[in-house]
């Protein structure tokens, strides 16, 4: 009765992780020509003084969206890990400024090292400014566990995953996808 009992547990967690893996997969509804006050630009990685494939993807969007008029300012995060010479949303400003965005329509905060930092450290009261509406842009695969923690922290945001990505073949979509299974269960668990 035990081993049945346990078996039973067993198949009910593999189907709720399935579950959650193919809602992450399949991302939030988005809606095409959604506009707000910012886009919110989560931070990746740099390598050296250059923003990495993934957080140009992001930086470019975010750019994307600006010029097509459906933000009126870009806010980057994210900070310098160890061995970088630039943060990582001092790298993203310079490409964004040289991508035609007023330097007065940019904002930046250098301190994060995490998804949560980066929408903490990047609220409101935080940055100097009043609240209004975000296009929250990271990764498609990223974008479920970024959401929810934003609208946790009290955003108003609304989802703009890049359209392109690096994470591309299941080579790569799959271990990241994995990855965001575990984070947000331990999000969900902690609130980390």
């Amino acid at each position: 009765m035990t081993r049945r009992w346990l078996g039973g547990l067993a198949g009910l967690a593999l189907v709720w992780l399935a579950l959650v893996l193919g809602w992450i997969w399949q991302g939030p509804k988005t809606v095409p020509d959604a506009r707000a006050d910012m886009a919110l630009v989560l931070g990746a990685a740099v390598d050296d003084d250059a923003p990495s494939p993934v957080f140009a993807a992001r930086i470019d969007h975010a750019i994307a969206l600006w010029k097509d008029g459906r933000v009126k300012r870009i806010v980057i995060t994210g900070g310098r890990a160890e061995g970088d010479r630039l943060g990582e949303a001092q790298a993203a400003r310079a490409l964004t400024v040289a991508a035609g965005v007023p330097d007065d329509a940019i904002l930046t905060e250098e301190a994060s090292q995490t998804t949560m930092e980066n929408l903490v450290f990047a609220q409101p009261g935080n940055m100097g400014r009043t609240g209004g509406s975000v296009l929250l842009v990271t990764d498609p695969l990223h974008m479920r566990r970024a959401l929810i923690m934003a609208r946790d922290l009290g955003y108003d945001a609304q989802p703009a995953p890049t359209p392109l990505t690096r994470y591309r073949s299941l080579g790569t979509k799959v271990p990241f996808a994995l990855s965001e299974l575990w984070l947000i269960h331990r999000y969900w668990l902690i609130g980390e």
